[in-house]
């Protein structure tokens, strides 16, 4: 199986989380959206403890896949956000593209985030 995370869930692997370690353990590849990178990046260079971070995500980022976006995740961000925003219930912009990631590569998603059950067709995990 394979699993996309979120920034939560990116955070909780690199704190070592018990919880969210175990589900990783379980998976045979894990993949990372560029949004979610970005926003862990950010995270990190405001953090107290950014060079044990950074080395951190050095070692980790090598053994997992990034996800960029393409055209193919610009339609499918269109249709989730109009899917969205017809129930009135939106979500925020970067985790609408996390959500088009998933969708487009069928992956379920390692997150905290509830919101991502709004979206139609997404399997979330959460811990």
């Amino acid at each position: 199986m394979a699993l996309i995370l979120d920034t939560n869930a990116l955070s909780a692997v690199a704190d070592g989380e018990d919880s969210a370690m175990k589900l990783v353990a379980r998976v045979e590849r894990l993949a990372v959206p560029v949004i979610v990178l970005g926003e862990y990046r950010l995270g990190i260079a405001q953090s107290r403890q950014r060079a044990s971070y950074e080395s951190w995500l050095h070692e980790w980022i090598a053994a997992v896949s990034v996800l960029d976006i393409n055209e193919e995740t610009t339609h499918s961000y269109a249709a989730i956000g109009l899917q969205l925003k017809k129930k009135g219930r939106p979500i925020p912009a970067n985790d609408l593209w996390v959500a088009a990631l998933c969708r487009q590569h069928s992956l379920p998603l390692l997150s905290r985030d509830c919101h991502f059950d709004l979206v139609p067709g997404l399997r979330r995990l959460g811990w």
